[in-house]
């Protein structure tokens, strides 16, 4: 018995097909093992936080997460803005990703660049802007209250 080649295109087809969905369903997105945030997605121009002033851009990732007990944000300090300076309650991690600029900790002022990262603990008191010639990108880590 000779088969066609018509068969095989068919039979080709139906494996393609198969294979296809499956791939499609492997890359179905489970949100409830994980969520993906992208700046652009939670981008929010805000004045300088603790009356800092200025204007910056807030990046709150995963605010609406359920039991998240991790605060995850990043903001761009725009030249003239800052974090103003306050009493610290909780451990919070600032980590600088571009920019230069200084930070005022416990009354002694120092400058900071990509790549430093100050933990701040509870009682200290500090603030943190950019250099006036450019914007200062950070993350800031802490426990939810």
């Amino acid at each position: 018995m000779k088969i066609s080649t018509r068969f095989y295109a068919v039979l080709f087809f139906v494996i393609f097909l198969l294979a296809f969905n499956c791939a499609a369903k492997s890359q179905t997105i489970d949100t409830s093992k994980y969520i993906l945030q992208n700046d652009k997605d939670v981008a929010k121009e805000e004045a300088g936080t603790h009356n800092g002033g200025g204007k910056t851009i807030g990046y709150n990732f995963f605010g609406d997460a359920k039991n998240l007990k991790t605060v995850f944000r990043k903001r761009t300090l725009k030249a003239g803005s800052s974090i103003g300076y306050h009493l610290q309650k909780e451990d919070e991690i600032y980590y600088v990703l571009s920019g230069n600029g200084k930070m005022k900790m416990n009354g002694e002022t120092f400058a900071v660049k990509p790549g430093d990262a100050i933990l701040t603990r509870p009682g200290s008191s500090h603030g943190i802007e950019p250099n006036p010639d450019n914007d200062l990108t950070i993350l800031i880590v802490y426990a939810k209250k």
